[in-house]
């Protein structure tokens, strides 16, 4: 299917690896020049030049940031004022408990979850509505649906996320601008790799059984593989998908137990 954005420009947010990566990999597959982000200057580099290697011909750019910063922000708006494509993402705070969330770490999970990607929106939506084309996807987490004890505080910075985005929403789609939210679960990135070891050192149980156990969470008792998660966004940012706006696609294996 030709989605329609080829020669678009999109950025990508915390796109060095991971679910932000397999994002800009399958938009530059549609003919987008991507714009990836990270604060290691090295390994963004890196990013890059495997980025090429997969989508040859491919246009990539970089941009070093910090997005949890004022500053980090402004570098970013300075280094690409316009964009048609805004995909936001970044790490969610550690798993814990009741009693490790205090202030800060309210504040923190809110800095990192959160206002980022809504800063971002403020700067590069109202360009969207003149040119009468935009396209936002807010990676978020299956956790904003289903949340689990530990996993609470990166829940409830990404719901409130969810919450801002839907109200937005209603607001721009007139102009062709569409905000969504991917919903993702067990996908085989790096922060799978790291609740694998997490596990084995909880459980004392090799990569191999830690790996499995995860997999055995999920419906289709597998890991997602980021291609899949990747081509999910470049659909949901495509021409054909001008009418949808405001939901929350869980990316999930199908296990999700609700209707909704």
């Amino acid at each position: 299917m030709e989605l329609g954005i080829q020669g678009r420009r999109a950025f990508v947010a915390a796109s060095s690896q991971g679910l932000g990566f397999a994002c800009a990999l399958s938009l530059a597959r549609e003919g987008v020049r991507v714009t990836l982000n990270g604060r290691d200057e090295e390994k963004l580099a890196k990013a890059a030049e495997l980025a090429r290697a997969a989508v040859p011909g491919a246009a990539f750019d970089v941009v070093a940031a910090d997005l949890t910063t004022r500053e980090g922000r402004e570098r970013i708006t300075a280094a690409l004022p316009h964009v048609d494509i805004l995909v936001t993402n970044n790490a969610g705070p550690a798993p814990g408990e009741l009693e490790d969330w205090d202030e800060a770490s309210l504040v923190g999970a809110m800095q990192a979850n959160m206002i980022p990607a809504v800063e971002l929106m403020r700067h590069y939506i109202p360009g969207m509505r003149e040119r009468r084309f935009g396209r936002v996807v807010n990676i978020t987490s299956a956790m904003v649906k289903r949340p689990s004890y530990e996993m609470g505080l990166s829940a409830s910075a990404r719901a409130a996320l969810t919450a801002i985005s839907k109200s937005i929403s209603k607001e721009v789609v007139a102009d062709n601008v569409t905000i969504n939210n991917l919903l993702p679960e067990r996908i085989d990135t790096p922060r799978q790799e790291f609740m694998a070891q997490r596990l084995m050192e909880r459980e004392g149980v090799d990569r191999g059984e830690a790996r499995r156990r995860i997999a055995s969470t999920i419906a289709a008792k597998r890991l997602g593989r980021p291609e899949e998660f990747g081509d999910t966004c470049a659909f949901v940012c495509s021409a054909q998908a001008g009418y949808m706006s405001g939901q929350n696609i869980q990316v999930d294996g199908g296990s999700s137990e609700g209707l909704l």
